[in-house]
């Protein structure tokens, strides 16, 4: 949505009436739709038409918003709810009365009284090509179909709905990162689409702008900085071009690739245990053993899909062999001995009462940590300065 402010300069006007000539359909669409906002101060509904039905909308939503709320599925690869519509996958076309042609349903801004058809013989025949074209350009399997991957494809199962058309293959030489060595992200050319998801991702959410679509036509391709491996740009390898990738182009390198083959993975909602934010992740688990973490769909939780790369990536701690399973207690030997919680809690408990009763409350210190819970930290001063009489707290985050 663009909203433009008082002109003050020639040269100004004359830039706004050049930009308002580029694509002036889509952009007057816009303009209705802010024009509605400003007349809508309360942001009243109005009836549109879909699918012949009768439904609610608001200033300022989109076809995709308006049929996702009232459970009309268009298929798209290139959304998310958490970018800015881009329209550059054109599989969420749909029909507008008194459009000549079809508009993304992801971008297309609704005004009162607009009727909108999401499925037709039109609407399919483009698919129909469309999905075909992808193929034609696309790493397929046996079945003539896009390949699965770890992460899945959503362009297969939209391929699955379609006849084959059996173009031929096209040659995209696009290039890939041979050389990237990070240890994380793994790009493979052959499978993307070009949805622009991962480089909006980083652009919008991230604000890093570590990868961008390069060169044109054919060779366009997904490239860092002069092609340098994501170590040595300003990418903080979180992961969120693996999540919002439509195609597993971008892939976790420490995910076993066949996954789906090896019968896939339970998925266990947990929390991540890096800081006190409380990132809600789930655990994808394959033979009482996590093989990768992902985050849960945006608009679920706190973190909105979002997840950092320690939250991400580094999960070898939870199998590591030095893990600490259970309580320890360092008996007269000098040996730790394992405990039940009881006893360590116990242990605990007399050790401090033994050096306050020795030496004075000031004798003792406590330390929280920034992985525990605001409760939990709360719970940490409460013992200290209501159970221990002592102001001698502190928190790892606050050094």
């Amino acid at each position: 949505m663009r909203q433009f402010g008082t002109v003050t300069s020639v040269k100004t006007a004359n830039k706004i009436k050049t930009m308002n000539k580029i694509d002036s359909k889509v952009r007057a669409n816009e303009i209705i739709g802010t024009k509605q906002i400003f007349e809508n101060p309360m942001n009243e509904s109005f009836s549109i038409k879909l699918n012949g039905q009768t439904v609610e909308a608001f200033p300022g939503e989109t076809v995709f918003q308006v049929a996702d709320r009232t459970e009309v599925k268009i298929p798209s690869l290139c959304h998310d709810d958490r970018l800015a519509p881009a329209g550059a996958c054109r599989v969420c076309l749909v029909e507008v009365a008194g459009q000549r042609r079809l508009q993304p349903g992801c971008a297309w801004v609704v005004t009162p009284d607009m009727e909108i058809t999401t499925e037709s013989d039109r609407i399919e025949k483009h698919r129909t090509i469309l999905y075909n074209l992808y193929m034609a350009d696309h790493e397929l399997d046996d079945a003539g179909l896009p390949i699965e991957t770890g992460n899945g494809n959503e362009l297969r199962e939209l391929c699955k709905t379609v006849a084959p058309m059996g173009l031929e293959p096209v040659s995209a030489p696009r290039a890939a990162r041979p050389g990237d060595d990070n240890p994380y992200i793994q790009f493979n050319p052959e499978l993307c689409i070009l949805c622009a998801r991962c480089t909006r991702y980083c652009d919008e959410v991230e604000a890093v702008n570590a990868i961008t679509l390069s060169h044109r036509g054919a060779e366009t391709t997904i490239e860092t900085a002069g092609q340098r491996s994501l170590i040595d740009t300003t990418c903080e390898l979180c992961g969120g071009c693996i999540d919002t990738c439509p195609t597993g182009a971008l892939i976790e390198k420490k995910a076993p690739v066949n996954l789906v083959q090896l019968g896939g993975t339970e998925a266990v909602r947990s929390t991540c245990n890096f800081c006190g934010v409380g990132c809600q992740l789930d655990l994808h688990v394959q033979n009482d053993k996590v093989v990768k973490i992902t985050s849960p769909e945006p608009g679920e939780t706190l973190n909105d899909g979002n997840l950092c790369v320690k939250g991400r990536f580094a999960y070898d701690f939870v199998h590591h062999p030095d893990r600490i399973t259970e309580p320890l207690i360092r008996g007269t030997d000098g040996l730790l001995h394992p405990a039940t919680w009881q006893e360590a809690i116990s242990a605990t408990a007399e050790g401090l009462m033994k050096v306050r009763d020795q030496h004075g409350a000031d004798a003792l210190g406590f330390v929280s940590s920034s992985r525990c819970t605001g409760e939990e930290n709360y719970l940490m001063q409460k013992l200290s300065r209501a159970a221990f009489r002592t102001n001698n707290i502190h928190q790892c985050a606050a050094t």
